[in-house]
């Protein structure tokens, strides 16, 4: 076991960046949507950077991950359940049952929204939205995480190769990348792709509050959180009623900011919703 999770250490930064650098190049070739290159540019510097500081961190976070998971490990799987491919299928899903929830928390909970904002701040969306996130949340998740994984027993290799995967699939998921229909329509009865996706970052409300898939979509199906996909493009990417901002704003945003411009309580998401549809009716 501890063979494995060096050499999945010592491959993750080669794997992630191959899949980056892939999905980059498949964006400038087959784009769904066209952005001014200066814009462009600006947007990824903004993202790369916050990506760069999380990267710092995340070693540490891992470190931190092993020695919670080898100190207060329950130790109640046997030996037989601790390696092997049927115990990976089932903590990769349990893993990902977990990060559905704990994006959705994220959405639920002011707190956690002043952090998580920052990803949705981005008023395009591309691949490098999907390594755009506050390192409060980094944090924060990686905490909770540790719980999980202590409670459920689930061995570091298995967290590694749940963060690998759940990496990668952010990165296609948040792509600026069209695909086939039929294999977005197909792959969308198992998998989060990018159209799946592009709804939940909509600068509308009840979209925002809806895909929180990471790898499945079957847990939005199974939990009343899908979207029916069909709100126009010219709502546009981000937040409702909210701008994104420059770098140091966003780092210090969640700190400063005394209100959420996205509503919390269910009076104001009704009289949101409502509102609305009232535009496009009149649109």
């Amino acid at each position: 076991m501890e063979s494995t999770v060096q050499t999945l250490l010592a491959w993750k930064l080669w794997i992630v960046g191959g899949w980056f650098a892939t999905i980059l190049l498949c964006e400038h070739t087959l784009p769904v949507r066209r952005a001014r290159h200066k814009r462009l540019l600006q947007r990824a510097a903004r993202n790369l950077t916050l990506f760069g500081l999380n990267g710092i961190v995340s070693p540490l976070l891992v470190l931190y991950t092993a020695f919670v998971a080898e100190s207060f490990s329950l130790g109640w799987r046997s030996e037989t359940w601790q390696a092997g491919t049927l115990p990976l299928v089932c903590d990769l899903i349990l893993i990902d049952v977990f990060i559905y929830w704990w994006h959705r928390a994220n959405h639920a909970i002011p707190l956690l929204w002043r952090f998580h904002e920052i990803h949705h701040l981005d008023a395009e969306l591309d691949s490098t939205t999907g390594v755009r996130f506050h390192l409060g949340e980094v944090i924060l998740s990686a905490l909770v995480r540790s719980v999980f994984v202590v409670v459920l027993d689930i061995p570091l290799a298995s967290v590694l190769i749940a963060e690998i995967a759940l990496q990668l699939a952010s990165l296609i998921q948040h792509a600026n990348l069209r695909l086939p229909s039929v294999w977005e329509r197909r792959l969308g009865y198992v998998f989060v792709t990018p159209r799946w996706h592009e709804f939940h970052h909509r600068a509308r409300r009840q979209d925002t509050d809806s895909n929180y898939g990471n790898l499945l979509s079957l847990w939005d199906r199974l939990f009343a959180s899908a979207n029916p996909q069909r709100t126009p493009a010219s709502v546009g990417i981000g937040v409702e009623r909210r701008g994104d901002l420059p770098l140091l704003a966003l780092l210090l945003a969640p700190f400063y900011r005394k209100r959420s411009a996205v509503p919390f309580t269910r009076k104001d998401r009704d009289k949101n919703s409502k509102n609305s549809k009232d535009r496009d009716k009149n649109s």
